[in-house]
C-alpha cells in the first residue's frame, strides 16, 4: 500500500551534513515514488496559518458583488477572485465547485500584514525545499533558488462551499489535475476530500495531519527532472457524508520559477533515459496551462 510519507524538516534546517543528507534522501524518495509528502516543523507558525484562514473565511463570507469587484480577469495576471464553477482544473468536466482568491506579492501588501508575512514565510519554506531538491539531484544547493528569486509565486485562498443542490455529472470540488509550477505548499482544514493518484492509478486520501504542510511536485519540476520527480494528479472530491453540508477551506502556495527560466532536462536526470520534453520557458508553460483551465473548450 502506498503511503504519503511524513518528513521532519528540522534535521535539514538545523542538522549536520549527515542528518541533512538523510532528509535529502527521504525527500528524493517521496518525490520519485509519489510526488507528495507531509512536512513537519516547516518553520511557519500555527498562529500565522490560523490568521490567514480567518482572513480567508472573512473574504469568502462577503457578498458576491463585493468579491466580484476583485474578479480574476485574465491568465496573464492570474490575480483576483475566481467564482464558483469559473475554473475547470479538469477541462473535460463541469466547472469546479470552489471559489478562490489569487494573490501575488504585490497584491498581498494591499490586503493584510498577515498575508504578507505568510507569503514571505511560504517563500522561505519553498526555498528550503528547493535547496533539498537541488542536493537530491546532485546540483549546487542554490541551483533552483536562483531561478526562483523574482518570487513569481501565487498564494491562493480556496473555499469549497456546502452543496445546496446535487452536483452535475462528473462535477467535483476540484477536478483531477497536476500543478503547473515547481512545488506547491498546501495548508488544509480537517474536512477532507483531497485525493492523490498513485503510479498504479489508484486514488488515495491525503487527509489533514496536524502541524504539517502538504508538499507536492509540479509539472515544471517533472520536466526539469525528466520524470525523476513526478508531478502527481490529485483532486478534491465531494464528501459522501454530512461534511457535504460544511465549507472546506485550504490555502495553496504555488512556487513558480522566474518567467524567463528555460526549463530544460537536467544532466543528472538523463542517466536512465534521454530527455522526454523539449526546453520551454517557465512563463510560457504556465500561460498555456491557465488558458486550458479557464478556457471554453
Amino acid at each position: 500500500m502506498v503511503i504519503i510519507p511524513i518528513i521532519d524538516l528540522t534535521a535539514f534546517s538545523n542538522g549536520n551534513a549527515a542528518t541533512r543528507q538523510a532528509v535529502v534522501k527521504q525527500i528524493y524518495q517521496a518525490c520519485h515514488e509519489i510526488g507528495f509528502m507531509y512536512l513537519q516543523n516547516s518553520g511557519i507558525s500555527k498562529n500565522l496559518i490560523n490568521q490567514v484562514f480567518t482572513h480567508s473565511k472573512s473574504f469568502f463570507n462577503l457578498p458576491l458583488e463585493v468579491k466580484q469587484k476583485q474578479a480574476w480577469s485574465d491568465e496573464f495576471s492570474n490575480m483576483g477572485y475566481v467564482g464558483i464553477e469559473r475554473e475547470r482544473l479538469n477541462p473535460n468536466n463541469p466547472g469546479d465547485l470552489k471559489e478562490a482568491l489569487n494573490v501575488n506579492k504585490q497584491a498581498a501588501v494591499g490586503i493584510d500584514t498577515s498575508i504578507v508575512t505568510f507569503y514571505d514565510s511560504c517563500t522561505e519554506l519553498a526555498n528550503t525545499i528547493l535547496q533539498a531538491y537541488a542536493l537530491a539531484l546532485e546540483l549546487p544547493e542554490n541551483y533552483f533558488t536562483t531561478r526562483h528569486n523574482q518570487q513569481n509565486h501565487t498564494l491562493r485562498l480556496l473555499h469549497y462551499p456546502p452543496l445546496q443542490t446535487p452536483s452535475k455529472p462528473g462535477q467535483v470540488r476540484a477536478g483531477e489535475h497536476s500543478d503547473y509550477g515547481s512545488i506547491t505548499l498546501l495548508f488544509q482544514d480537517d474536512i477532507g476530500g483531497l485525493e492523490v493518484q498513485t503510479t498504479s492509478g489508484d486514488w488515495i486520501a491525503a487527509p489533514a495531519i496536524p502541524d504539517t504542510v502538504v508538499i507536492n511536485t509540479g509539472d515544471l519540476m517533472q520536466r526539469w527532472t525528466n520524470h525523476v520527480f513526478c508531478s502527481t494528479k490529485h483532486r478534491v472530491m465531494i464528501p459522501s457524508d454530512d461534511r457535504v453540508k460544511q465549507s472546506r477551506y485550504s490555502i495553496a502556495f504555488f512556487c513558480h520559477p522566474n518567467d524567463d527560466t528555460e526549463i530544460t532536462c537536467l544532466e543528472s536526470c538523463q542517466k536512465e533515459q534521454s530527455p522526454i520534453y523539449p526546453p520551454i520557458l517557465a512563463g510560457e508553460y504556465l500561460l498555456s496551462r491557465l488558458q486550458a483551465s479557464y478556457g471554453n473548450s
